[in-house]
């Protein structure tokens, strides 16, 4: 594997196939593949199995759109801009998404296991609690926890006996492996390596554990620049298939030092998500209504935009207002 290749939005989405398992960068509203999500649902994707460590505004459009088939998480929302997952709830609640629950600490692991190259990860994680119930393995419920999946584990979950040090049951999380890992990234370098300002997230385990892996970058810059200070970055060019220059990329969510979240826009979002009929109508304005990322933007208006706009010192806008107390 060598220097990833620079590709359109346009076709990185039509590298998603239908039925594809996919991963996320970012963290609830923060640094989400966005511009590339709103391209999904432009071509149509379906099917998609989704595994993420927490869901957010990116999970609901495709909920919304009817392009989940599979969720895997412990939890979905917009934050302070809306606490509930509203098309995953009612995906989950008509039928039409297959809804399995780990927790949080559960999913890193799985993750790390993925991205190890091991097929299980031991962890005392969440022991005890309901998500072990065999009646909520609800993937084996399905009948496809049959092998005839290579990316669905044969069991949820399995538990051992600790060998090592007779310290009683533990349990093993099977792996998780993509066929996508959809990133978005502050900076790569004109050689694929990544930066991503402020925290990293589960970035790098979601990097290593995906079989392939798109990266949409706010900018490309020189990869000499970035391997001046290699401990800033979070995986190199060897580790990326595919890079996308989409400045704005992650609207409405957040970049840290370059935008802020659009706290309105979200918001907007989260009330149209709560019924089909309004999150058809919010779609055919703001996915559907326009034809490209480009388009997107203009229509989101330069005042918007520059009001988003991160002071590169402290990292956030300076002009949004936040409230007082």
């Amino acid at each position: 594997m060598g220097k990833p290749q620079k590709i359109s939005l346009k076709e990185a989405a039509n590298l998603i196939q239908d039925g594809d398992f996919i991963s996320f960068s970012g963290f609830t509203i923060w640094r989400r593949p966005m511009a590339l999500i709103y391209e999904m649902v432009r071509q149509g994707k379906k099917d998609l199995h989704l595994f993420e460590v927490n869901g957010g505004t990116h999970t609901e459009v495709l909920a919304g759109a009817g392009a989940i088939k599979m969720w895997e998480s412990c939890w979905v929302g917009h934050e302070l801009y809306g606490k509930l997952g509203e098309g995953v709830a009612r995906g989950q609640v008509e039928g039409t998404i297959l809804v399995e629950d780990y927790s949080h600490g559960q999913m890193v692991a799985r993750l790390l296991a993925g991205a190890f190259g091991l097929p299980f990860f031991p962890t005392a994680l969440s022991m005890g609690t309901d998500i072990l119930n065999p009646k909520f393995d609800m993937l084996g419920k399905a009948g496809l926890r049959d092998g005839s999946n290579p990316k669905i584990p044969l069991k949820k979950y399995d538990a051992i006996k600790d060998p090592m040090y007779d310290m009683g049951e533990i349990l093993l999380m099977p792996a998780a492996n993509p066929d996508w890992a959809l990133i978005y990234a502050s900076q790569v370098g004109d050689e694929g390596t990544v930066r991503v300002f402020s925290q990293t997230y589960v970035d790098p385990e979601v990097i290593k554990a995906a079989d392939k892996v798109i990266v949409l970058a706010e900018e490309i810059v020189p990869d000499s620049y970035l391997r001046q200070e290699p401990e800033k970055n979070i995986a190199t060019g060897y580790a990326i298939d595919y890079v996308v220059e989409c400045p704005y990329g992650a609207h409405p969510t957040g970049s840290q030092f370059f935008y802020d979240v659009d706290a309105d826009f979200i918001r907007q979002f989260y009330t149209a998500s709560k019924s089909k009929e309004a999150y058809d109508k919010w779609a055919e304005e703001w996915i559907f209504g326009v034809s490209s990322h480009e388009e997107y933007l203009e229509k989101l208006g330069v005042d918007r935009l520059t009001k988003l706009k991160a002071n590169s010192v402290v990292g956030y806008s300076t002009t949004v207002k936040r409230g007082t107390r």
